[in-house]
């Protein structure tokens, strides 16, 4: 703890008190806050009003620091074992007493029992826990994910195991991943489907993946006019199937910003003002990290100057800011977050912020901006003024228009001498236009569709073609000679 710190005052993080409370039960409620969130100080010796350092008597230090920890071992439950320390700051000594956030929650008031005496960090003041929340930090506590919990009542089909299991199929046959085949056996290893001597049950995580059983489990999408949540000018809301939902909410946003042109070798290509990986990565993120006992949904806005993607459900298990930012993660919903691994659609646990911040940065972005709060999480990707897209459009049409006359000798040598002519037609096609399926692809080049999709995956082992984002709202991607070299 520093002077600037004690500056910037009271936090979720951070509490004052100019002297210890008689009532012990004015300090520890706060202390049992810091444990069921993020962990926190409590700085004795600081008047919280005026941010003064007043410091404790020396005489008094060493009894007071006892008094705490008798507090804290008589009042709470489950046991609390803070780190209590003297410092020196601005001359004066206070103490500090440093929580961590702890791993078997709820922890509560013994007096007042669970329901009562549980309470959370809410701002810059603890706050009684309602039953959603003490809910939510008892499967902390336990380890347990809402999502593989059996949801009852509710009766599989065939049907829909066999859809389940044909897009997992499907979606990792897309991002390039192992033929797998994916049967009810699979969904039962993955603790989707529990099997009995006379049914399967269904787990919370295996509805959410097969119908719209849940009225929370929604995308809601909008486009606003200018940079405030007042006038519509589009909105839409998705149900269904998460990686459905998923699909729809990206397609929704490519409709609503803006598409400009590139240049790479000869061929003039469309890019959209935002990378399509971050896009993804942030809806993906909303739904695999959302607090699934919340009733709210997933928010995706568009508006002048920034994508907004809003997920219900503060950070969850202690997990801190700094900790999301740097790459850490802590799984909340392990069934979803299983499966969404398994078509591809996560990468690897706890890359998902960084690789959105790295994104912004190839694309020339400010770098995204990350709020949390104490019931959503939010990540802002900030799109460029009109005026600059115009300017690089123009500039892109021109170079275009200058490099026509240049030989088709420089883009023979830009895709490789080895290849056959549909390959070749593959990738210009694709470096001019990412999102052609290949009966499009077929039907310009002239030959069939088996055709193009046994030369497409040839391209794809030998690297120079991959495959971005969903089956149906993604784009391929060419990798140019140079990168191969």
């Amino acid at each position: 703890m520093t002077i600037e710190e004690i500056v910037h005052g009271e936090s979720k993080n951070v509490e004052f008190k100019v002297r210890l409370p008689d009532d012990s039960a004015k300090y520890i409620k706060t202390i049992i806050a810091f444990a069921n969130t993020q962990g926190g100080r409590l700085v004795v010796g600081v008047d919280d009003k005026t941010r003064s350092v007043i410091g404790v008597a020396d005489d008094s230090a060493f009894q007071i620091m006892d008094n705490i920890a008798n507090a804290v071992s008589d009042s709470c439950t489950p046991q609390i074992v803070p780190d209590i320390e003297l410092r020196t700051i601005d001359k004066h000594t206070v103490i500090v007493v440093t929580v961590a956030p702890g791993p078997n929650r709820p922890y509560y008031l013994k007096s007042k029992g669970k329901e009562n005496g549980t309470y959370i960090r809410a701002g810059g003041t603890s706050r009684p826990a309602d039953h959603e929340k003490i809910r939510e930090l008892e499967m902390e506590g336990a380890h347990i994910s809402w999502d593989e919990l059996t949801c009852i009542g509710y009766e599989t089909t065939e049907k829909e195991i066999k859809k389940l299991c044909r897009d997992i199929m499907k979606y990792r046959e897309t991002v390039g991943l192992p033929k797998r085949k994916v049967t009810d056996t699979q969904l039962m290893n993955w603790k989707l489907l529990k099997k009995t001597d006379t049914s399967l049950l269904a787990s919370n995580a295996y509805v959410l993946l097969v119908s719209d059983y849940f009225p929370f489990s929604k995308t809601q999408c909008a486009v606003f006019k200018g940079t405030e949540r007042t006038v519509f000018l589009d909105k839409r809301e998705f149900t269904g199937p998460v990686y459905e939902q998923i699909e729809e909410a990206m397609a929704f946003v490519l409709r609503n910003i803006r598409l400009g042109a590139t240049i790479e070798g000869l061929v003039r290509k469309e890019d959209y003002e935002l990378p399509i990986e971050a896009i993804r990565e942030m809806i993906v993120n909303a739904h695999c990290h959302r607090n699934l006992t919340d009733n709210s949904c997933v928010q995706v806005a568009v508006y002048d100057d920034r994508l907004e993607v809003t997920s219900p459900g503060g950070l969850y298990n202690g997990l801190t800011y700094e900790e999301i930012v740097s790459g850490h993660s802590k799984l909340r919903n392990k069934g979803i977050a299983n499966v969404f691994n398994q078509m591809g659609f996560i990468e690897a646990w706890g890359t998902g912020i960084r690789r959105i911040r790295q994104a912004a940065e190839r694309y020339g972005l400010p770098d995204p901006e990350i709020q949390v709060f104490d019931d959503m999480f939010r990540v802002n990707l900030y799109r460029r003024p009109l005026s600059e897209v115009s300017n690089d459009c123009s500039k892109a049409s021109e170079k275009h228009r200058r490099s026509i006359g240049e030989t088709s000798e420089k883009h023979r040598k830009q895709f490789g001498e080895d290849l056959n002519d549909t390959q070749k037609k593959i990738l210009e096609l694709l470096s001019a236009d990412g999102k052609l399926s290949a009966v499009k692809l077929a039907k310009q080049i002239g030959v069939s569709g088996r055709n193009v999709e046994v030369n497409i995956k040839k391209l794809k082992e030998r690297g120079m073609l991959i495959r971005c984002g969903a089956p149906k709202s993604g784009y391929w991607k060419v990798i140019d000679k140079k990168s191969l070299d």
